[in-house]
């Protein structure tokens, strides 16, 4: 089967079936809150479901469903034939049915050939309908690269999806945010694509499973400010804004303070989070893996500019992957946005100078 392709990481553990939900911080990796998350819907929900390769009895390539089908049954949790169209059109099917369907796209570049049933169906049967058939759909697509697997296994299809009107799209950068952003994907009642950084399935840091996301207790929507700053604005989602947080303690070195964005949400984009960062800053520099042509970045830096073109200091920069394929393993690092890069991506707006 597929999921023989990639390794399992030693440190991918499933949490603790028996640690009380919702009521302290717990330190997880972002594989085992995937899991937290998924298994308090299944507690919660008695109409979600969760599939697709692998995902039942293995528990999924990265074991993001490790023990889910041994606690809740295998017409609960259960593995799907190596099909994405059919994968995505029998969610289709069980949202039409009451159901709350949580499949899973095993790696992001196999999502190509269920976009048929994406597109035509998930993104539009409630349009359609006229609100007689929700799609409350939420789709996990382990994303982006950073993992050195083969080709198809390390696509940044974030833009693709935006596109597409009726769809939501979202992507946590920590285990934190993972397990927030998750249990309220699974309550949308529109089709959601959940993007995870398969890079940072095991990096691990605090959930506070007990506090409400943000200050007024309202739900993980929109975009947040993971560092405050005051010379540029460095925007970024998944995997990225984690690298985008180390540049940022390198430039606060040569005095350069920089804020960090992370976008959480790429469709609905918080524009008004996304103007009030960079009218602090006036200036802003946009990082993502996807290629810099149409990619989501140039949606950010038109929000930018047509919500700061007064204050602005400097055009907005955009620190991308490159126009070509995704490359092999070994060239990686040269694809994937590195620290030198984004460094180079400040300096080039800090010292901009009108002509």
């Amino acid at each position: 089967m597929t999921g023989s392709r990639q390794a399992q990481s030693p440190d991918a553990k499933s949490p603790d079936p028996e640690a009380p939900a919702g009521s302290h911080t717990v330190t997880l990796s972002m594989q085992q809150a995937l899991n937290r998350a998924l298994d308090e819907v299944l507690t919660e929900n008695p109409r979600a479901v969760i599939f697709g390769e692998d995902c039942g009895r293995l528990g999924g390539v990265f074991r993001i469903t490790d023990g889910l089908q041994a606690k809740h049954g295998a017409t609960r949790v259960f593995d799907t034939p190596l099909a994405e169209s059919g994968i995505l059109g029998m969610s289709v099917g069980l949202s039409m049915a009451g159901f709350h369907p949580i499949p899973e796209v095993q790696f992001d570049g196999f999502a190509y050939p269920a976009i048929n049933q994406i597109v035509c169906q998930m993104a539009r049967m409630n349009y359609r309908s006229r609100g007689a058939l929700p799609m409350p759909i939420t789709l996990r697509v382990p994303s982006f690269g950073g993992i050195r697997a083969p080709e198809h296994h390390g696509e940044s299809l974030e833009a693709l999806f935006a596109h597409v009107p009726g769809l939501k799209v979202v992507s946590p950068s920590n285990p934190h945010e993972a397990y927030h952003l998750l249990k309220y994907a699974a309550t949308r009642p529109d089709p959601v694509i959940f993007m995870e950084p398969k890079s940072r399935y095991w990096q691990k840091g605090d959930v506070d499973l007990s506090a409400a996301d943000t200050p007024d207790g309202g739900p993980p929507t929109g975009a947040k400010v993971m560092r405050q700053g005051r010379h540029i604005t460095l925007v970024a989602w998944g995997a990225m804004v984690a690298r985008c947080l180390q540049v940022a303690d390198l430039a606060d070195e040569d005095g350069i303070d920089v804020e960090v964005l992370d976008l959480r949400w790429l469709k609905p984009i918080d524009a008004e989070a996304l103007v009030a960062s960079v009218r602090k800053t006036r200036r802003a520099v946009v990082v993502h893996e996807a290629p810099l042509t149409s990619g989501l970045g140039a949606e950010v830096a038109q929000l930018i500019t047509q919500g700061c073109f007064d204050t602005l200091k400097a055009p907005v920069e955009r620190v991308t992957g490159f126009d070509v394929p995704y490359p092999s393993g070994d060239l990686e690092d040269e694809y994937i946005p590195n620290i030198d890069r984004i460094l180079l991506g400040i300096q080039r707006v800090l010292e901009y100078r009108r002509g």
